[in-house]
């Protein structure tokens, strides 16, 4: 065991020989440089390994009160168990998809086992979903992961109500399937045989929240959705000096398969495929061709959670095969010396088809695009993969280039990093958010998923996910990163401690911004109630007049502003209030 704090702090320990005293003095770091207990709290809890503590900490959802481990299980349990105190196995796992969680999270490996190996121990006699748990055994199963599931029933993750937000996201699926624009792309036979329609779309936060609705489980090639990826790679091992000394980072303004170089005789960005082929060249260049894409292949698989990832040999072949444009680019750039020295040209286009073949599925794309998304560090692992410098460099580039010649205009509707390809992949990254994969074959004239397209901007016409969208005041758009309740209780809270304070100039904001003047706390109180039991004149005529806040408005016990007034004294304030009600007639809803 581990000491993790000195000796005015209660004694925290890891209790597992996996971790380093690295790993202990890491925890120690996050829980005690905290500004405040809830930090601490979430910080903890994000940490995703197994580390288990046998003293106080703050509570994630209170400023007030304290909780050990074992206090969290007993709470899980209470909550969940029956009448005559057993737990359902399958209740808990409910619970835990409504979060976004699943059974085959990596970090809930140790808890998924022990279920199993309870269920073993008890026999074949009973399903799995009918086995219940006493307390002690189910804290013995869920105790490896107890931050992680603690996170979850706390409502802590990135999206606290996962639940409305999925069906946010199956309403747009539904709405955008009906789309029927487009065609399959045919100059390869093998993408062709696709039916047009296949539609699928798959959702990872970065805290491993996962919904997928429709074709979701279909194996599909990357093609150009692996040159970010590709970008990333080398953006890995070598300085962006280096790499853009070989290739730009400015939009082309050009088709992504044109013979074309920029004024320095490079490729304009590593998103075409004059970039992504030089790209191929500074990959691993010490390596042989079978090396380099085992590696490449690895990397990719690590970003996607270990998640389905292949390699289409059909599609390989049929690229090669009808590559004659590639051939002519990959000679053009040889020509103007665009590759490193000793450079073998046949071996790097092989390897750039050879990425184009990569394949995953909607649900393991989603996965890597959520990498991205969380700064390289797999949401499902938390493995760290990428660096975070070089995702910031591919996202910035993804969101300019990513999607061939309607990059401009995505940008524009969208204003999110993606990257598109013909085999009909669209992946968004909403960067600290989540990220969504799309695929469905038809495309339009730009070669975009013409479904993928109208799905990313339906979702940013829901959400406030667009860059350039106002947190504060776009009141149209919903926020799924806070619980819905959050968003009135803060502009509640804002109104009422500008009337205690007579700060006139903030009702004045709230009253600009469209805010309702009239709305109250859980206790009926309004601004009126408050300014009027502080006796601060200036705001209650401001609230009369402006904002015509009527004074007739009743708390939970009764009372209006003019009794709260008259019981604290406030005499000027009552007497306004008195010749203001005089004047006005009570609606009945009022009254």
């Amino acid at each position: 065991m581990h000491r993790l704090f000195p000796r005015h702090f209660k004694p925290y320990y890891i209790l597992s020989n996996k971790f380093s005293v690295n790993d202990a003095k890491f925890v120690r770091t996050i829980v005690c440089l905290a500004n405040n207990k809830r930090t601490r709290g979430l910080r903890i809890a994000q940490h995703h390994c197994p580390i288990r503590l046998n003293s106080n900490l703050p509570d994630p959802n209170s400023s007030g009160k304290y909780w050990r481990a074992e206090d969290v299980e007993d709470r899980i349990f209470d909550s969940l168990c029956d009448s005559e105190g057993y737990l359902s196995i399958a209740k808990f796992k409910g619970e835990l998809r409504k979060s976004g969680l699943r059974e085959t999270d990596p970090r809930l490996k140790e808890t998924m086992e022990r279920f199993s190996k309870f269920q073993a121990r008890v026999g074949e006699m009973e399903g799995v979903h009918s086995i219940h748990l006493d307390r002690p055994t189910f804290k013995d199963c869920i105790g490896e992961n107890i931050f992680l599931i603690a996170k979850a029933f706390h409502q802590n993750f990135i999206i606290p109500e996962f639940t409305t937000f999925c069906e946010n996201i199956e309403d747009l699926y539904w709405k955008v399937k009906s789309k029927t624009d487009g065609k399959v792309a045919s100059y390869i036979p093998q993408l062709a045989r696709y039916s047009p329609d296949l539609w699928g779309v798959s959702v990872c936060t970065i805290d491993g929240q996962r919904y997928s609705i429709g074709d979701v489980d279909v194996p599909v090639c990357l093609q150009s959705v692996s040159k970010p990826l590709t970008y990333a790679l080398v953006l890995n091992e070598q300085t962006p000096e280096v790499v853009h000394q070989y290739v730009g980072h400015e939009p082309s303004g050009r088709q992504f398969n044109e013979i074309k170089l920029s004024a320095d005789n490079k490729p304009h960005n590593p998103l075409i495929n004059s970039g992504a082929i030089v790209l191929c060249s500074l990959l691993k260049q010490d390596f042989n061709l079978a090396d380099r894409f085992d590696y490449t292949s690895q990397m990719f698989k690590r970003l996607a959670g270990n998640e389905h990832l292949s390699f289409n040999n059909s599609v390989f072949l049929s690229e090669r095969e009808t590559a004659d444009r590639n051939f002519a680019l990959g000679y053009y750039l040889r020509e103007y010396k665009c590759f490193p020295k000793g450079t073998n040209l046949m071996e790097t286009l092989d390897f750039y088809f050879q990425l184009c073949s990569v394949e995953v599925t909607a649900q393991s794309g989603s996965v890597i695009a959520a990498s991205l998304a969380n700064g390289g560090i797999c949401p499902i692992t938390g493995e760290r993969v990428l660096d975070a410098g070089a995702v910031r460099n591919t996202l910035s580039l993804m969101h300019s280039c990513g999607m061939y010649d309607y990059s401009g205009q995505f940008a524009f509707d969208v204003g999110l990093p993606a990257k598109s390809g013909v085999s009909g992949s669209v992946m968004l990254v909403v960067p600290n958010v989540m990220g969504v994969y799309m695929w469905a074959p038809p495309l339009d004239q730009y070669g975009n998923s013409c479904k993928g397209i109208e799905f990313c901007e339906e979702l940013v016409d829901k959400f406030n996910f667009h860059n350039y969208d106002n947190l504060r005041h776009t009141h149209r758009k919903l926020d799924p990163r806070v619980q819905e309740y959050t968003n009135a209780a803060n502009a509640v809270v804002e109104l009422l401690f500008a009337a205690k304070n007579a700060d006139t100039s903030q009702l004045r904001r709230c009253l600009l911004s469209g805010m309702d003047m009239s709305q109250a706390d859980y206790d009926g109180r309004t601004a009126l109630h408050v300014a009027s039991a502080e006796g601060h004149i200036d705001v209650v005529n401001f609230l009369l007049t402006k904002c015509n806040v009527s004074p007739f408005l009743e708390d939970r016990w009764g009372f209006t502003a003019l009794d709260d007034a008259k019981r604290f004294g406030k005499t000027v304030v009552a007497g306004e209030l008195e010749k203001c009600m005089q004047e006005k007639v009570p609606s009945s809803d009022e009254s």
